[in-house]
């Protein structure tokens, strides 16, 4: 079997997706065949986020993009929400370190209005800090949901309309993309989700119109370097025709 740095080396670097999204599930689950509460499971996948990051800095992916807490994550047992976001501030202060190490910058998309100020504060923080950053761009999707941010988009536009500052005709997909909150980020080519569910869960919706989707049985938890680097492979075998037949790409 190939180590881990063998099978980076195997892949075939002219043609590595230049943005990978990961829907990161299968915590709760992990940490119920553990005999735990879901919080173990949370707590365990920040290693799992670690392994992502770094395998994906060191394959030389530029854009990752992580569903860290959804808009609908709200709804959730208040305590466990309490406890994502002081794993979060953990998390960001244990990890600056490794992002600054690495050149990664960190990014964020999302309403982070929404969360909690000593959570925000931190969030902004490191982002600050590695602003200047540009090995990758690490984003992290938090109070994140797709139909949210595709409404606020055309509100956005259709002010803009009524106060005259654009004309309805010129309403474009270029226009629609500078108005997202991942407006400086290219679409996604790979989004990966772990734990055997088959959903897009309002993630990315505009942006993963031509991704390669890749679901995987790994629960969150579980997931290696080895794992990242089995979907860049499955991704590098598929062709990508964008509407086009084969023929013609040949």
């Amino acid at each position: 079997m190939l180590k881990n740095d063998e099978k980076i080396n195997c892949l075939n670097k002219q043609n590595l997706p230049k943005h990978v999204a990961i829907i990161m599930d299968g915590n709760g689950r992990w940490a119920k065949k553990q005999g735990k509460k879901r919080i173990f499971g949370h707590q365990h996948g920040t290693n799992a986020v670690r392994e992502a990051v770094e395998g994906c800095a060191e394959i030389g992916i530029k854009n990752l993009t992580l569903y860290a807490f959804s808009t609908e994550n709200w709804n959730r047992p208040k305590l466990e929400v309490e406890m994502l976001m002081k794993l979060l501030v953990t998390s960001l202060k244990k990890e600056l370190k490794t992002l600054l190490d690495n050149n990664i910058r960190l990014n964020t998309i999302g309403n982070i209005n929404s969360l909690p100020e000593i959570t925000r504060k931190e969030l902004l923080d490191v982002i600050e800090k590695t602003k200047d950053n540009n090995h990758m761009v690490l984003t992290l999707a938090l109070s994140y949901g797709s139909r949210e941010e595709l409404k606020n988009v055309v509100k956005q536009i259709a002010n803009k309309v009524k106060n005259n500052i654009i004309s309805a005709d010129s309403i474009d997909e270029s226009l629609i993309n500078n108005h997202l909150y991942t407006h400086d980020l290219p679409d996604v080519d790979l989004l990966i989700r772990t734990s055997g569910e088959c959903r897009i869960s309002n993630f990315l919706l505009w942006q993963i119109a031509y991704a390669e989707l890749y679901f995987t049985d790994v629960l969150w938890p579980d997931f290696k370097k080895d794992h990242l680097c089995q979907a860049i492979i499955n991704y590098q075998k598929r062709e990508r025709r964008f509407g086009k037949t084969s023929e013609q790409l040949n």
